[in-house]
């Protein structure tokens, strides 16, 4: 019985968010980063917002995707983008998991999944709540532009890089 009640919880909570359309303003959202500091979507205004949501600090996949944003941080930042990472573990865990990789970028603490929910990016399997490996890329306006569902952990932070430049491309 409780198996079914946990499938059912996990399918109910795919099919409850909706999900943000390109071109829709995206939620605000106010968060720890990992030096306790609370960082506000306004501050990014202005600026692209590369806001990545992944599962937990120190596995395999979310290193491999925060190392791949690490290692192509500067060519985001030349085209006028921040990155930000958040997920559902404490202050505590992705200060750990930001000094252990040297990652040059803020990590943000969604502890209750708020945030992650807002965007559709909560799992909530009931007695545990985990970011989906989500990425939204945010124009400096505050809109959604493109909404990444499907990544290769290792490779996505040039395939955000290359929409960047096509974005930011000058028309002639």
């Amino acid at each position: 019985m409780k198996i079914v009640l946990l499938v059912l919880s996990l399918m109910l909570s795919v099919l409850v968010h909706a999900e943000l359309l390109p071109g829709s303003v995206v939620p605000a959202f106010s968060l720890a980063d990992q030096t306790g500091k609370t960082r506000a979507s306004d501050e990014f205004r202005g600026k692209w917002l590369v806001l990545y949501f992944y599962p937990k600090a120190g596995t395999p996949g979310c290193t491999e995707e925060a190392c791949s944003f690490r290692d192509d941080i500067v060519v985001l930042r030349a085209l006028g983008a921040e990155v930000l990472g958040v997920s559902t573990d404490s202050v505590e865990a992705i200060r750990s998991f930001g000094k252990q990789h040297e990652l040059p970028f803020t990590l943000l603490a969604d502890t209750d999944g708020k945030v992650a929910e807002q965007y559709g990016a909560l799992m909530n399997l009931g007695v545990a709540k985990f970011a989906k490996r989500y990425t939204y890329l945010i124009d400096p306006a505050g809109r959604l532009v493109k909404f990444y569902k499907d990544v290769d952990t290792k490779t996505y932070a040039k395939t955000i890089a290359a929409d960047l430049r096509s974005l930011t491309a000058r028309k002639d």
